[in-house]
């Protein structure tokens, strides 16, 4: 049987490395972006010249070969489901018997007059880094990012790292603030502030200015101000990237529609990663989640049902990481920016770090439902493990120990979380003190 995976990123390599330890099927993964599949959130420091591009690569070259994995640089320009095959832009076509989609996403773009200007772009693709370093070579007075999110505070701290003057345009009240709660989102607008980003909460643009020569000279806001600029930054979120499959007959709506199996509209056809949209999402879940994680269970489910063994895509429970310039953000399960009836939160701010912890649990059991974290690291299996199985809040303040993330090397804070918790919710909870390190290690093998 042959496999043809279109799209390199965690999700297609994913796919492609589970497919040929599950089988012995013929296996081609096409990306016209680069040869060797690599670590997309790596982008960033290649820019920063913390790593140069070999040193994203998912593997060494020679594994994919040694994997009998063969790796075809072409863009495709469409598919051919009648004859089952895949046509690329040079002419040539390839046909397959599954086919497996993960074109993940692109850049937003909104219709603003000179979005399409030299010097204005999105951060995503290789491409993007190199077209944003050969501006930077030519010379790049000021930047200005447009849209807040992870990819708009990577491409500041980007142009920070080469003393680039940056401009950051969120038209919310708060950085990320439809995400991230308000005491969260104060701590990350006001970091972003002190590492000298002039950072304009409620503003948007509306104007790309042109240069005379296609090249970007500046913005004008809907406020009527003028920025001049020589780089635009768009970072308003992302879309599945499937142009190139409209009126195809493969069903879409924002993204490829699938089933829990993964499965399209289209005989032999699936879809995962950032372009995929589940048709009927996990309570709690997203239609489109473009997140690594994601994208890489999404490879692995996949795999299980291409080689024969039929297996719901079952994303488990919520989580995601970044970094705000030098704040560490983890979430695990679910976190609600706006206050509902049925939740409760118990919220710590360190008085002096920029360091926080938010656990929600409900209200009726106290059974906890999320962690946030910014700037302190729990270990991840123990959070899942706690809302997994529906500790109460009580109990987690009681065994806080636990999730510390390497206490060895990092400040410990239970003592001070749990005496607030206390004060706040009137209890009596007794802080256990240093952990027990043989003793953590036998409570996390039961888990």
């Amino acid at each position: 049987m042959k496999v043809i995976i279109i799209g390199n990123g965690i999700a297609g390599s994913n796919a492609a490395r589970y497919i040929r330890k599950l089988g012995d099927h013929e296996i081609f993964m096409v990306s016209g972006e680069s040869e060797y599949p690599f670590s997309r959130t790596a982008l960033m420091y290649i820019y920063m010249g913390h790593v140069q591009f070999n040193g994203t690569k998912l593997y060494e070259d020679f594994f994919w070969q040694k994997n009998r994995i063969t790796l075809l640089k072409k863009w495709v320009s469409k598919i051919d489901y009648t004859s089952k095959s895949v046509i690329f832009d040079d002419g040539s076509s390839l046909p397959y018997d599954k086919l497996i989609i993960a074109t993940g996403s692109k850049p937003n773009k909104f219709g603003w007059p000179g979005q399409d200007l030299k010097g204005v772009q999105g951060l995503y693709t290789l491409l993007d880094l190199e077209s944003m370093e050969q501006a930077t070579q030519m010379g790049v007075d000021h930047a200005v990012i447009v849209g807040g999110g992870l990819i708009g505070v990577e491409m500041a701290e980007m142009f920070h790292s080469r003393n680039i003057p940056v401009t950051f345009l969120v038209r919310e009240k708060k950085f990320w603030d439809m995400v991230l709660p308000a005491d969260e989102a104060h701590m990350v607008s006001e970091h972003i502030l002190k590492h000298g980003i002039d950072l304009r909460l409620e503003s948007e643009i509306a104007e790309i200015i042109d240069d005379g020569n296609g090249s970007v000279a500046g913005v004008i806001t809907k406020a009527g101000e003028h920025i001049k600029c020589n780089f635009v930054g768009l970072t308003v979120g992302v879309s599945p990237n499937i142009t190139f499959l409209k009126e195809s007959g493969i069903e879409i709506n924002r993204g490829i529609l699938v089933d829990e199996y993964l499965s399209t509209n289209i005989p032999d056809v699936y879809a995962i990663g950032d372009c995929a949209e589940i048709r009927m999402p996990k309570p709690g879940r997203k239609a489109i989640e473009a997140v690594w994680y994601t994208g890489r269970m999404m490879g692995q489910s996949v795999a299980q049902t291409i080689c024969g063994k039929p297996t719901a895509y079952d994303p488990g429970l919520w989580f995601n990481s970044a970094k705000f310039f030098d704040i560490e953000y983890q979430v695990y399960g679910e976190i609600i920016a706006t206050r509902q009836e049925i939740t409760q939160t118990f919220y710590w701010q360190h008085p002096e770090l920029e360091k926080s912890i938010r656990i929600d649990f409900k209200k009726d059991s106290k059974q906890v439902i999320g962690f946030n974290l910014m700037g302190i690291r729990f270990r991840q299996e123990v959070c899942h493990h706690w809302i997994k199985n529906g500790t109460t809040i009580n109990d987690v303040m009681q065994n806080l120990a636990l999730a510390n993330f390497d206490p060895e090397f990092y400040d410990e804070y239970e003592e001070q979380i749990v005496a607030a918790y206390n004060k706040e919710c009137g209890e009596q909870i007794k802080h256990q003190g240093k952990r027990n390190l043989s003793l953590v290690n036998r409570l996390l093998s039961k888990i």
